[in-house]
């Protein structure tokens, strides 16, 4: 019962992971009772290649989600990211009726500034509105209630490749589940590790996953810019398999295990003990060798982040620095060599904002996870129902909101 009752479902679609997060509201806010989690091959850099290993591993995901909720999951809010994403900031433009701005003009001005000319193959995503004008007064956050005849609204348009959205919706709805709604991951993840105050100041959010590094800049309380960058952690451990000449699953435990992108920190008296390929012996190495490889790789996506955000313009008004998550944020060392790279403070997101099994899910690479359920909870009026083979979710949807209705 993915959105029936007061249960919500986050299912975030990752290159390296696919992993279902049930939240349960309650009287103080959202408690996390569930989580299913299982490798992911059908993904490269974020885009589905194989929807039969997708299918499966969204199968695997929400099956122990089931389980350990006690609940059948029937629909989900669903993430997507990719190189294939594109952003834009756009205006729209209105003439108020009555002189008095209502909900209907804001309506309106929204849909003006999401008339823009993108290309037939792509799709919107999300339409986010950062900031109002009334006549000539700038920086409204709601202009709902003010006198003027002229409304503009500020937005940023997401859209995405229509054949990805497609592929995305056949993994999910092929386990028979429907789609309450298609997120974007970083939008999704800001959710689960901002703060208002850092929101209002400006921030910079990279969420570092295996395929992919995805930024989202915000500033005076919205988001302003987002951005992917079609590499990630999968390209760390790549370099560890090559440099180091093992198996890429014995490099991905070398990364978790020892791994350290900033080499001061290590030990030269520290050693590892690396697997061979081909039956031969394992050897000892040392730790500054993969400090010096993940280093190397971790620097290279720090700075197409760091060239991304310059590019963008918003570098000088992040005065709440940088909030590194994902897994790959995980590494040691990763922030120390952030802040050399951008110059600001930053530090590592962790989920917050939720109870229940806090201690399960209190790790960056559930942000998206964690953060897809805090979306559905805040978005329940706005959820596009894209039907699955059970064709359940909008009957869901009418019992919740119903519920919603009388719990509040």
């Amino acid at each position: 019962m993915g959105m029936q009752g007061n249960v919500i479902v986050g299912l975030d679609i990752g290159t390296t992971k696919t992993c279902a997060i049930v939240g349960e509201i309650t009287d103080t806010g959202i408690d996390i009772i569930g989580i299913g989690s299982h490798p992911s091959d059908g993904l490269r850099k974020g885009v589905v290649v194989n929807i039969d290993s997708t299918v499966e591993a969204v199968k695997k995901a929400v099956e122990e989600a089931e389980r350990m909720s006690g609940c059948e999951i029937g629909s989900v809010f669903t993430g997507i990211a990719g190189g294939h994403i594109k952003a834009q900031n756009s205006l729209g433009i209105v003439a108020v009726k009555g002189r008095e701005v209502g909900n209907d003009d804001v309506e309106r001005a929204i849909e003006a500034a999401k008339a823009i000319a993108i290309p037939l193959d792509r799709q919107i995503l999300h339409t986010l509105a950062q900031s109002y004008v009334v006549d000539e007064q700038d920086g409204i956050r709601d202009p709902v209630g003010m006198s003027g005849v002229r409304l503009e609204a500020k937005v940023h348009v997401v859209t995405g490749s229509g054949t990805s959205i497609q592929n995305i919706e056949k993994s999910v709805t092929r386990v028979g589940l429907d789609i309450n709604d298609i997120v974007l991951e970083h939008l999704a993840a800001s959710q689960a590790v901002l703060s208002d105050d850092e929101r209002d100041l400006g921030v910079a959010l990279l969420d570092i996953g295996g395929g992919t590094t995805n930024i989202a800049v915000f500033g005076e309380g919205s988001i302003r810019h987002t951005a992917v960058i079609s590499v990630g952690g999968n390209y760390v451990t790549s370099d560890i398999a090559t440099g180091l000449r093992t198996p890429l699953n014995e490099a991905e435990k070398i990364k978790i295990d020892f791994g350290c992108a900033y080499p001061p920190m290590i030990s030269k008296e520290d050693t590892i003990e690396v697997p061979s390929v081909g039956g031969r012996e394992p050897r000892s190495v040392s730790r500054q060798i993969l400090g010096r490889i993940i280093e190397a790789r971790a620097e290279e996506i720090l700075t197409m982040a760091y060239k991304e955000i310059v590019r963008s313009g918003y570098e000088d008004v992040l005065a709440a620095g940088v909030v590194l998550t994902g897994g790959t944020s995980l590494l040691d060392g990763i922030t120390e060599l952030a802040e050399q790279i951008f110059n600001m403070p930053v530090r590592r997101g962790y989920p917050k904002g939720i109870g229940g099994l806090t201690d399960v899910v209190n790790s960056p690479m559930h942000a998206t996870g964690v953060g897809l359920v805090l979306y559905g909870s805040k978005n329940l009026s706005k959820i596009v129902v894209r039907k699955g083979d059970k064709g359940n979710a909008g009957d869901a949807f009418a019992r919740f909101k119903k519920w919603l209705l009388e719990f509040f």
